[in-house]
């Protein structure tokens, strides 16, 4: 029966130890967080932070926070490597700049529902609408802003 895993018996070096051609020892510090079948991990983290500056921030770290600052160093590192000059910061500004304009775009939409819905109204109350036309413009601008 293959053993996995360094818990039971370590057979394999972590992703860290092997990119760095060193013996990874029972308390390695990256070994719970690149295992040895994901190196592409600890690679692009090395290339971006460097080996004994992640193990310097992770060392600082409480165990409990480890896992997530290693998550936010292997994002960022991807970032970094696919936009060296901006990395996350380019990712988010394209983010917010489709938002705006998803945002622009809702609110044209908006406006055009309440410009069609006034045209019904002022076409309905040449039957004697007139009164229902207020209530439903009064709800009608309760509804469209409550997205």
């Amino acid at each position: 029966m293959k053993e996995s895993g360094r818990k039971q018996g370590a057979l394999s070096p972590c992703a860290a130890c092997k990119l760095l051609r060193r013996r990874c020892a029972e308390d390695c510090v990256f070994a719970p967080y690149f295992p040895p079948d994901e190196p592409h991990k600890f690679a692009s983290v090395h290339k971006v932070f460097g080996a004994s500056n992640v193990n310097k921030m992770l060392q600082e770290l409480p165990e409990h926070q480890r896992r997530d600052a290693v998550s936010s160093m292997v994002y960022e590192a991807n970032a970094r490597v696919r936009d060296p000059v901006y990395g996350c910061v380019g990712a988010i500004s394209s983010l917010q700049q489709q938002i705006h304009s998803l945002q622009t775009q809702l609110a044209a939409a908006q406006a055009e529902v309440v410009h069609m819905r006034m045209r019904q109204f002022s076409s309905s109350s040449n039957t004697g609408g007139a009164m229902d036309m207020a209530v439903d413009q009064a709800n009608m601008g309760e509804s469209l802003w409550s997205c």
